[in-house]
């Protein structure tokens, strides 16, 4: 990896209050699909306000620990978690916690842009009016759309099928309508990778925009990236079992620049992955 243009990316990032708040902390985390684990004891807070990317080789986990963060592994049949995972301190993983209302908390966004074959008004005011939402749709979609970078581009087209939108376009439409519901958290799994390089620089623009009223943990493969949006990074392996696990957890700047583990430093600098 070249240094030098890794170097100049950061400042971009660091720019902010020393001060962090724990808003999710997971401690000895292990996930497993039947017999075999996926994951195993994974420990890390992650800080309110912030951007966190989890990176690593394919295989090494860093999607399954994202998605058990708002319970999106329950979905598949014969997994399940040790250890546990707190939002705001309250275990996520109780038996009386409803994981919808988890997901209404901590938003999801995909790795390619999943909007409904609907207009891009009711991509927005679906979520929220089967949410209970009451108030004024107009509002809500115009100012959703305006915190995904959207609705200068849309507004004169709001009845038309959000699926004739450019792919850059129909990722921040997702974006605009995981905001609708109101989340703390946004989750985002490799939200760019299937986007020209010009989508996805809004794409990151837009993610150093929305750091600032939520909370957000990406999975990247795009070392670039994580340097460019991230405060903290989470840099994830994979054993000779084929478990994935936290191999190295710093701000972004110590990470890529200064790592503690050589491993981290192989891979950041291209000699696996």
């Amino acid at each position: 990896m070249n240094t030098t243009n890794l170097a100049e990316a950061l400042p971009r990032v660091y720019e902010q209050p020393q001060e962090e708040k724990t808003i999710i902390a997971l401690k000895d985390v292990s996930i497993y699909y039947g017999s075999f684990q996926a994951v195993k004891q994974a420990s890390l807070d992650i800080y309110e306000h912030r951007v966190t990317a989890f990176i690593g080789p394919s295989g090494c986990g860093k999607s399954t620990v994202l998605r058990s963060i708002n319970r999106m592994n329950d979905m598949i049949r014969g997994s399940r978690i040790e250890g546990s995972v707190r939002f705001h301190d309250h275990d996520l993983y109780a038996a009386d916690v409803d994981p919808v209302l988890i997901r209404r908390k901590i938003g999801m966004v995909f790795q390619k842009p999943n909007p409904f074959p609907k207009s891009i008004y009711e991509n927005i005011a679906w979520g929220a009016r089967i949410n209970g939402f009451r108030g004024d749709y107009d509002e809500l979609v115009e100012t959703s759309l305006r915190s995904a970078a959207l609705w200068d581009e849309v507004k004169d087209k709001l009845k038309q099928n959000a699926l004739r939108l450019s792919g850059g376009q129909q990722q921040r439409l997702c974006i605009a309508r995981t905001i609708a519901v109101q989340p703390q958290v946004i989750l985002m799994d490799e939200p760019a990778s299937a986007l020209d390089p010009i989508a996805t620089g809004r794409i990151e623009e837009l993610i150093l925009e929305l750091k600032n009223s939520y909370t957000i943990i990406i999975v990247t493969h795009n070392m670039g990236q994580a340097s460019r949006v991230s405060d903290h990074t989470a840099f994830f392996m994979v054993d000779e079992k084929r478990r994935g696990y936290l191999e190295e957890y710093a701000p972004t700047e110590q990470l890529f620049l200064n790592p503690a583990h050589k491993k981290t430093e192989e891979y950041i600098s291209g000699k696996f992955g």
